[in-house]
């Protein structure tokens, strides 16, 4: 296989010297092609070593098997250096069509066996998979270093970019040579042999780090699940919780007890019915645990090394810290941007919280009750102040929030008035789990515009949280069409019973669905812009954005029926469900701003300022107290050790989600201004932001959509903060 690829590169490269210098732009792209080694890699009966004869390339699922991920990696990162290496090598001048374009039609193998491996190492992972993302750590991160450290490469890139203005490109392949070159600069390309020869080292290290940090998030989550011997023990949890924790015990070989898996927050979702208050400390205190509390899952060493390397490789491309080298590439820019920004809204959540501390304290007073609201009781109490002061139990709701329902009903819906698009159901194609399901959208013209992956329930095997991926992102330049999954974590039924969901469940499903909208809407050239390939602190935006459809009257009163008689939710039921909307906004703001600032402050550190593995926990809570945040009722909504956000795209990033939700709250204002839930309105936000991805300024997609600037103050209104 070996002389096979190096007579190709031989060829290839005799070829592109001596080729007509208008052939690539004739052609208007350059494709490299690796077909001499097909003839190898076809035989072994690998799926992935041949296209999916499938819709829009979908995955092939039913073939796929864990032995086929390694060579399938090999061999993709074997043919995209190769690729690399010629274009670095092409003895033609630089062009935009066979430098920038090349690179971004190379790599299709190794994109289509990552897309899937690492889809399902977050979904449906096995000690298999999990041994092999280990063992890939090191050799990815030196894969992604040969490329953006090859020195030929960035010769081309850098000529091309300096001569920009006078390549009479478009817009967006402006904006791809731009992007290219800074990404290039940013992974260390200009650095000298010393430097990046320590830059590929340090990010091996962080590579293997990370893959550890999060699976030993998932091994602790496992390791935790409260086990429980009595029925008695669950009051306060609905009858079906109650099975489908009886059945987790069967699952785990312990029948005749109750499991009870935790999510990977800090707070749980039975603390708000279970009446046990012993049952909700022990509940709690082993939430809070994990990561260190010693033992082979313990994470504070590996955080530490983490934070180390990262500030490491940040001052070694010139940056003061690794949040200053992140934000530089957002929309908020600087440190002091976003350090502004959370210090503003933690004052006004402060307010908040001491206001609701008082109000559920005075409740347990007036049980007859002596001890002070600890973080278990919170979630508890502030549930019975609902019913109390709203006349309503969120246990009401469920039976009008049945999953299929709130799916099709309420999320398809909404996007159906919206935007014009259908959903059909397909049986047909291949799954790696039995419940999860595939939907095939129409676009207005009743030609396909995606494929849609719903996967809702928890399992072992699934990591915590909920959120949105790509198996195929739509690209003009390669003429794909998006292939998009949602995930959640909702908590599976007994057979033959209804899963009926809570508020926050729904609100999650409409929310990871904005993101599905912005993935199958793209209608970019070039794949690097694709979907919800944005700013960090932009992406949550359009997801966020969807969540105003979940209580938008007209979609609540669709989708909200009893799953028994079909009967619409009471219209007293609904106006309470509305008025709820700020309740408890003080305590869900302060926890989020907890986790983020932790988040600022573990990566604004100088490398020689990194706490050790026996002070993280320690710096933590000095953090929180600086900030005047240190509040044991209402701990971080993730604690470091935890907190899988921060060794994945969101370091020194979690502010994204509330400084998306300035620019969410404005669109919501906008869209009641013209309107509500209108084609016109749709069509308007698809056409002017959604369809756009990366391919222009997000501040600039915003306005073009809104026609103004974000103000922060409906921000302020909707979480009660002023």
């Amino acid at each position: 296989m070996k002389l096979h690829v190096n007579l190709l590169l031989f060829l290839l490269l005799i070829l592109t010297s001596c080729s007509d210098s208008n052939r690539a732009s004739e052609q208007g792209r350059f494709f490299v092609s690796t077909e001499s080694v097909e003839e190898t890699i076809v035989s072994t009966g690998n799926p992935f070593f041949s296209d999916s004869t499938l819709d829009l390339g979908y995955p092939r699922f039913d073939q796929i098997k864990n032995e086929h991920y390694e060579p399938a990696f090999k061999q993709g990162i074997d043919n995209h250096l190769t690729e690399v290496e010629m274009i670095a090598s092409q003895l033609e001048e630089p062009t935009f069509e066979n430098t920038i374009v090349a690179l971004e039609t190379s790599g299709q193998l190794y994109n289509a066996v990552a897309s899937v491996f690492f889809a399902l190492s977050s979904a449906h992972t096995n000690d298999e998979i999990l041994d092999l993302q280990q063992r890939l750590a090191p050799r990815l991160a030196s894969y992604e270093d040969s490329i953006m450290l090859n020195r030929r490469l960035f010769e081309r890139i850098s000529d091309l970019y300096e001569r920009r203005s006078a390549l009479g490109l478009s817009d967006e392949s402006i904006r791809l040579l731009e992007k290219t070159y800074k990404d290039f600069v940013r992974a260390g390309a200009a650095l000298d042999v010393d430097q990046q020869d320590r830059m590929k080292g340090l990010n091996a290290e962080i590579a293997v780090l990370e893959t550890n940090f999060r699976q030993n998030i998932l091994s602790e989550v496992n390791d935790l699940s409260i086990v429980v011997d009595s029925r008695e023990e669950l009051a306060g949890l609905s009858e079906s919780r109650i099975d489908a924790a009886s059945k987790e015990a069967v699952d785990r070989g312990r029948e005749g007890q109750f499991v009870i898996p935790l999510l990977n927050t800090s707070g749980q979702p039975a603390l708000a019915q279970l009446q046990n208050r012993d049952l909700r400390e022990r509940i709690h205190k082993a939430s809070l645990s994990r990561g260190h509390r010693g033992g082979e899952f313990d994470n504070r060493g590996v955080l530490s090394a983490v934070l180390e390397k990262r500030a490491a490789r940040a001052k070694l491309l010139g940056y003061e810290n690794h949040a200053e080298y992140i934000l530089e590439n957002q929309t908020a820019l600087t440190v002091e941007a976003v350090n502004e920004r959370l210090s503003q809204l933690a004052s006004s959540a402060l307010i908040n919280v001491s206001e609701e501390f008082a109000g559920l304290q005075d409740m347990i007073i007036d049980d007859g009750r002596d001890f002070e609201l600890a973080s278990w009781d919170w979630d508890f109490y502030s549930e019975r102040l609902r019913v109390q002061r709203f006349d309503f139990d969120a246990d009401d709701l469920s039976p009008y929030l049945e999953l299929n329902s709130v799916l099709q009903r309420g999320v398809f819906y909404a996007a159906e008035n919206l935007f014009g698009i259908t959903f059909q159901e397909r049986f047909d194609l291949p799954v790696y789990q039995d419940d999860v399901r595939v939907f095939e959208v129409y676009d207005v013209n009743g030609e396909t515009l995606a494929l849609f992956i719903a996967d809702f329930y928890a399992r072992p095997s699934k990591r915590g949280g909920a959120w949105m991926n790509a198996y195929i992102s739509q690209s003009h330049l390669l003429g794909t069409k998006p292939v998009i999954a949602n995930h959640l974590n909702i908590t599976k039924p007994t057979s033959g019973q209804p899963t009926l969901l809570t508020f926050d469940e729904v609100t999650t499903m409409f929310h990871e669905f904005g993101h599905a909208l912005h993935g199958m809407f793209s209608s970019v050239e070039f794949p690097s812009f694709s979907g919800t390939r944005v700013p960090r602190d932009f992406v949550e935006f359009p997801s966020q954005v969807n969540e105003m459809w979940a209580i938008w009257p007209e979609v609540l009163e669709n989708y909200a029926v009893h799953h028994r008689t079909g009967e619409s939710m009471p219209a007293e039921l609904l106006d309470k469900v509305l008025a709820t909307q700020t309740f408890n906004q003080g305590f869900s703001t302060l926890e989020y701003l907890s986790a983020s600032i932790i988040d600022q402050a573990l990566h604004q550190l100088d490398q020689e300022d990194i706490p050790s593995a026996a002070e993280i926990m320690n710096f933590e809570s000095n953090t929180l107290k600086e900030f005047g945040l240190m509040l044991p009722s209402v701990p971080p909504r993730y604690r470091s050790t935890y907190f899988s956000h921060i060794m994945g795209g969101y370091s020194a990033g979690y502010y994204s989600y509330i400084w998306s939700e300035v620019l969410d709250a404005d669109t919501v204002d906008w869209f009641k201004e013209n309107g509500g839930l209108s084609r016109s309105n749709g069509d308007r936000f698809r056409t002017k932001l959604l369809s756009k991805g990366g391919s222009k300024d997000a501040m600039a997609l915003y306005r073009d959509f809104a026609g103004r600037n974000a103000s922060i103050g409906p921000l302020l209104d909707r979480r009660g903060l002023r």
